[in-house]
């Protein structure tokens, strides 16, 4: 499985999301995993993957301008050529309730765009934490409960991908609802 995490980070909070997400992704057996900066990125990076995380730190409730140059110009023109590959977000903001679920938002909106799938999870990474949008925090992810939704998703995003295109049905994730957690 081809992973691609892609991120924007102005203070080092969405880096260590991504290294986290990345972290995730690697813990199945198979994913070949690339981790990006926004300002390292090519539209080669995205040709190649299969599965794509975006993560940018919440701009006045959306993606970053850095994250939406590089859509727009960088692979704009490879629109047409994404389609039916996985992608998911995660966004982190400067306190809880600044956004970063619409920021998640916006960046599955543009994945949409380029023909993407996209997901959310319904897992709970921890009690009363869901990465229904995307993964998300407040500042950085220090506590166990944040790192985990941040591996969570990029597990998620490996799986999906296994299953889209390397037919590894085996691995959806409604076969292991015993193992999922349960809110309390």
């Amino acid at each position: 499985m081809k992973i691609l995490v892609l991120f924007d980070s102005k203070t080092g909070n969405v880096g260590e999301m991504a290294r986290l997400v990345a972290e995730g992704a690697a813990s199945l057996e198979g994913a070949e995993v690339r981790l990006k900066s926004v300002e390292e990125a090519t539209a080669d990076d995205v040709v190649w993957c299969e599965g794509i995380a975006v993560g940018s730190p919440t701009n006045m409730g959306i993606l970053s301008w850095r994250m939406k140059r590089f859509w727009d110009e960088t692979v704009g023109p490879h629109w047409m050529q994404l389609d039916g590959r996985i992608g998911c977000a995660f966004s982190s903001a400067g306190g809880w309730g600044g956004g970063m679920e619409l920021a998640c938002q916006s960046i599955l909106t543009v994945l949409m765009n380029f023909g993407f799938l996209t997901f959310g999870v319904t897992d709970y990474a921890a009690r009363s934490l869901t990465p229904h949008y995307g993964a998300v925090v407040a500042k950085a992810p220090r506590d166990e409960a944040a790192q985990a939704a941040c591996r969570l998703l990029g597990r998620r995003l490996a799986e999906w991908t296994a299953i889209h295109f390397h037919g590894r049905r085996d691995l959806h994730p409604s076969l292991r609802v015993e193992s999922r957690m349960r809110p309390s």
